[in-house]
């Protein structure tokens, strides 16, 4: 393609290269990780139907047809006894619906109702009102009304940002393996989708590249962040994450050695890693592990032997590295260390079957407690786009309760 032919936006280098399926983008559909941590609120509603009254004189009347109402038991009486409910606490209670469960029976109908009756500043408001619940530490409301708003735009740029970072402040709340586990997951996955759909956005490639970090994925690391530094306008963002790349340049070169390393390139990946021995990063075990593994395919089986002891010396249980000797042995027929890296690798295993165990059965109580009861107020959680830095930033009303502004009828 010649450059004039190329777009601006191609020119600028911030082209849309991925673009996922819609089943893995649109919350209604895409798997669900965290639901199961939602759903309890539902018990708050009870469901009725409009009246074929209301049905006839409203916009939406045929969309309503046979669609239960979402009511807090609260509402049902004025309900029932015909003093009515504003159609905007009914919008409110769809909204909950929606965000606790995507997947409802009837969240299609619900968008499509609150489609017709509002205009486009719906999700909007579902997203404003969860930042406002964000802002207060109450982030199962945040991250619910958030979840509603992507139910109404599946790639609305705010309330994507937002999500991914109320999942992360969730799990950062958290310390039972499995709630963390599934709001990780879900915090990395939005935030890949937000740069992948709205690759200006800095902020989205800010929190990757911390996330990325804390998996040890240094090289992902690096190209969010380099991609952060070239859409950002913020200064002292730029200079925190100028520090870290320069924090992370070394590891960026021992994760290419680790990978030339499980490649096959065995040699390749002695050269990049050697040096690092004599370094900071002298008491890194991974380093002596995957120097072992390749020093022993390139048939350097005493300097393999030595890497794999190094490891156990900075990591005693590291179980890999036994199994790397014990095969060694084995084909060396060393009876004695045959029989003592077997009597290791059988403990070890026995004694992480057994905490494993135990961690089962403390993480199910902990998920059924988590699932089960209204967690308490977690630290307020700030989230802040720079309007610069979006693609498309709508003007934004004061903050209101959100059955105050979820938009004006047609």
């Amino acid at each position: 393609m010649s450059k004039e032919k190329r777009s601006i936006a191609q020119n600028l280098g911030i082209t849309r290269t991925v673009v996922r399926p819609r089943e893995e983008s649109d919350i209604q559909i895409r798997e669900d990780r965290i639901g199961k941590y939602f759903r309890k609120y539902l018990n708050r509603f009870v469901f009725a139907e409009f009246s074929e009254d209301f049905i006839s004189k409203s916009k939406a009347g045929d969309l309503m047809r046979g669609v239960p109402i979402p009511l807090r038991k609260k509402e049902l009486k004025d309900f029932a006894g015909g003093e009515g409910i504003p159609m905007l606490v009914i919008a409110e209670n769809m909204a909950w619906v929606m965000g606790c469960d995507p997947h409802f029976k009837y969240t299609k109908d619900y968008v499509a109702i609150l489609t017709k009756l509002y205009n486009h500043k719906l999700e909007e408001g579902m997203m404003k009102e969860g930042r406002d619940a964000a802002e207060r530490g109450d982030l199962d409301n945040a991250c619910i009304h958030f979840r509603a708003s992507l139910c109404m735009r599946y790639d609305y740029l705010h309330s994507m940002y937002s999500y991914a970072r109320a999942c992360r402040a969730m799990y950062l709340n958290s310390s039972n393996e499995e709630y963390v586990g599934r709001f990780k997951a879900e915090a990395l996955d939005w935030f890949e989708l937000l740069t992948e759909t709205h690759p200006r956005f800095a902020q989205g490639y800010y929190y990757l590249g911390y996330a990325y970090l804390n998996m040890g994925l240094y090289a992902k690391a690096d190209l969010s962040w380099k991609s952060f530094m070239k859409f950002s306008k913020n200064g002292k963002d730029k200079k925190e994450i100028r520090e870290r790349l320069q924090q992370i340049a070394e590891p960026v070169q021992i994760e290419a050695g680790y990978n030339h390393v499980l490649a096959g390139r065995y040699e390749e990946g002695i050269k990049v890693l050697e040096p690092f021995t004599s370094t900071r990063f002298s008491d890194w075990w991974p380093l002596y592990y995957y120097l072992g593994v390749a020093y022993e395919m390139t048939g350097k089986r005493s300097d393999a032997v030595d890497s794999f002891k190094k490891v156990l010396h900075l990591n005693g249980s590291h179980l890999e590295t036994m199994k790397e000797l014990l095969a060694i042995y084995e084909d060396e027929s060393d009876r004695a260390n045959i029989r003592k890296y077997s009597e290791k690798i059988k403990m070890i295993e026995a004694a992480m079957e057994e905490d494993r165990a135990q961690l089962v059965k403390e993480i199910e109580l902990e998920d059924k407690k988590l699932q089960e009861e209204e967690p308490q107020m977690a630290d307020p959680e700030h989230i802040e786009i720079d309007a610069e830095e979006t693609e498309s930033i709508e003007n934004t009303e004061d903050r209101k309760p959100l059955v105050k502004r979820l938009g004006k009828k047609k």
